[in-house]
């Protein structure tokens, strides 16, 4: 019964994740390192690269901070209206990312009710990633919060231990393996945004085009072993820093 259940799930996860993951690899590889070479050369791809990594490197260190902080609110205070927050969280997750967009928009745009007006800036990318990928770091740590004893922490406490080190070496190292499952989430996340982002950055190429945007232009030109090589690019990028989270999640909880 166990070998059955293994060879569906490994069958069900092949046929999702695995042979399509294969198919950009072997598309890309058609074109050679020439196709690579091409991809990180060309100006209007790389500068398209380096914003959609950058954008989403600094929405994860966001989202670390203040994704951990409100999950520590919402476990740990009661307030009024904690109920409506639990649900506003979720809202991302539930929006269709061109509706996200259009919000975006409204509240950002040329017609702000704020005064402002940030659309076809970088700020434009920087709000979208940070507006889709705000549940992950809460939803990974707040469970694990939930499952914390107060007692350990109280029995620190009672030893002489201050806040921060109770929460240097209790608390922190519980919550590592969430933190850094949400932040691996909210950077996958980010760095393949696309609907949410067209309306507001504006896709201008040099400035506010992302990667996900060239792609797109690359299969509308029929240029699919370039755009093949984009997305091969970003998977690499999307592993390292998942192994890279991973190490410091293992680090922090041996310290701990």
């Amino acid at each position: 019964m166990a070998g059955l259940g293994l060879g569906i799930t490994m069958i069900w996860f092949s046929v999702l994740v695995l042979i399509p993951l294969l198919a950009i690899l072997i598309q890309a590889s058609e074109g050679g390192w020439q196709a690579y070479w091409d991809a990180l050369t060309s100006p209007q791809t790389a500068a398209a690269l380096r914003l959609t990594v950058s954008q989403a490197l600094l929405v994860t260190c966001v989202n670390v901070v203040m994704g951990t902080a409100i999950a520590w609110v919402l476990v740990r205070d009661r307030f009024w209206g904690k109920q409506f927050l639990e649900v506003v969280i979720d809202i991302p997750f539930a929006l269709p990312t061109i509706v996200a967009g259009l919000v975006l928009l409204s509240l950002y745009g040329p017609s702000s009710p704020l005064g402002v007006d940030w659309a076809n800036t970088r700020i434009a990318v920087f709000l979208a990633f940070l507006f889709v990928t705000l549940p992950f770091v809460v939803r990974t740590v707040q469970p694990v919060l939930l499952e914390l004893e107060p007692e350990v922490e109280e029995a620190a406490a009672s030893l002489g231990a201050s806040r921060f080190t109770t929460f240097r070496t209790i608390i922190l190292p519980a919550l590592a393996p969430a933190i850094t499952s949400g932040a691996a989430l909210s950077f996958a996340r980010g760095i393949s945004e696309y609907g949410s982002l067209v309306l507001l950055s504006g896709n201008l190429p040099y400035s506010t085009e992302v990667a996900s945007v060239r792609i797109l232009s690359y299969v509308e030109g029929d240029k699919l072993t370039e755009a093949a090589a984009v997305a091969s690019i970003l998977l690499v990028v999307a592993l390292i820093v998942i192994v890279l989270l991973d190490i410091i999640s293992r680090r922090v909880a041996r310290r701990g």
